[in-house]
């Protein structure tokens, strides 16, 4: 799966850790599908609070900031709509994403790695509109959890064996 991440901010770091999370959790759920024979993409954009509440506003046409919106390029039941790879844009806040991790007591990049995911699963046709439908989201966004926590692993693992390092 290709992932293009665009940072509006220009203040977050780990944009290729939240990507290798995403293209982790396609993968492994079969959410990266061929579209008509090619791998899907998508694009991640970050913004921050007052730039996702006036696409909230807009398109939702709810007041304030929200974590994720997402975009999708076709809908399931969308009939004649060409199949292209580029399945749609996710959105995220990195305040809200801040504010959210914080609570949770996590690294904000695994907050924005779970929530792409989750906007990842609305481009793929996934919806929460009953209580129901949140089984799908809870099961992606463990597996984006525990995956971040695997790359984060596996950097202290390589920052301990770099050379010098040794006691």
């Amino acid at each position: 799966m290709r992932i293009e991440v665009l940072d509006e901010t220009g203040r977050f770091r780990r944009r290729e850790r939240v990507a290798a999370v995403v293209r982790r959790v396609a993968a492994g759920t079969g959410l990266a599908a061929p579209v008509d024979g090619a791998p899907p993409e998508m694009t991640l954009v970050l913004l921050d609070d007052a730039a996702i509440a006036r696409r909230n506003a807009a398109d939702r046409g709810v007041d304030g900031a929200t974590d994720v919106l997402a975009y999708p390029l076709a809908e399931p039941d969308d009939v004649g709509v060409p199949q292209v790879p580029h399945v749609g844009d996710v959105l995220v806040s990195l305040e809200t994403a801040r504010r959210q991790a914080r609570a949770r007591r996590r690294p904000t990049w695994h907050e924005v790695a779970v929530l792409a995911c989750h906007g990842l699963l609305h481009l793929r046709g996934y919806d929460h509109q009953a209580p129901a439908d949140w089984a799908p989201f809870e099961a992606v966004q463990a597996l984006a959890e525990a995956e971040a926590e695997a790359i984060d692993r596996a950097h202290l693992a390589r920052r301990a064996l770099r050379p010098g390092s040794a006691s």
